[in-house]
């Protein structure tokens, strides 16, 4: 297991994923509209890395199986995202992904501190980031894209270099 850049043979898995329904149910944004094209496209703007950091998670043949990413870096900060494939779920590599792009934004990027939300009703996520000792905290003021409505209704965590 790994990570590296996203390449463009990676779209048709990130398609699979953006058009399952139970790997989609709880996120804010609607994937089921994207095409391969829209994945190509998100590969491809992936190589500016100036406020994004998006990597695949792939095994050891090389093949993907889900995207960790660093979003709005922004004065020493970074919103965390991770998504698998059905196929990836309880193999680990969901652990790994995000041990190494904390990692990676913490020593190569400077970060100092990354925030995410999960939807309460995401039971699997929220009992992922708790065991990972990821701390609950209130949404910050700096959380790009997020209703009022959101930063409320959503389980905001947080962790620090």
């Amino acid at each position: 297991m790994r990570l590296r850049k996203l390449l463009s043979k990676d779209a048709q898995w990130m398609f699979e994923w953006m058009h399952d329904d139970d790997t989609v149910r709880y996120f804010k944004e609607n994937f089921s509209d994207q095409s391969i094209s829209d994945c190509l496209a998100f590969i491809d703007a992936s190589s500016d890395e100036t406020q994004n950091v998006h990597m695949a998670i792939v095994n050891d043949s090389d093949e993907y199986m889900g995207t960790v990413s660093l979003k709005h870096i922004h004065d020493h900060t970074a919103e965390f995202a991770i998504v698998l494939r059905k196929c990836a779920r309880g193999k680990g590599y969901a652990s790994f992904g995000m041990r190494e792009i904390l990692k990676y934004g913490f020593t190569e990027k400077g970060i100092d501190s990354v925030y995410w939300c999960v939807d309460p009703m995401n039971l699997r996520a929220v009992r992922f980031y708790e065991k990972h000792n990821a701390v609950r905290c209130d949404a910050p003021e700096y959380a790009s894209g997020y209703t009022e409505e959101e930063k409320e209704t959503y389980i905001w965590y947080r962790m620090v270099r």
